[in-house]
């Protein structure tokens, strides 16, 4: 009598575990462990000094 439910039990425990981790895939995704992006710290400084000035001509 116990095995009488068994194939109906057993499709239920999987259809929760399809659920169940659907659902820890979806927080870990969307969490952004597994997107990959620049570091926010970079930054691009770019800097520039005038040339200096010619030496007047001697007088």
């Amino acid at each position: 009598m116990a095995e009488e439910n068994g194939t109906g039990s057993n499709a239920v425990w999987a259809i929760a575990l399809v659920i169940i981790v659907a659902i820890i895939g979806g927080l870990v995704y969307y969490s952004g462990i597994l997107k990959t992006r620049p570091a926010k710290n970079q930054v691009d400084i770019n800097v520039t000094a005038p040339a200096p000035a010619a030496p007047a001509p001697a007088r």
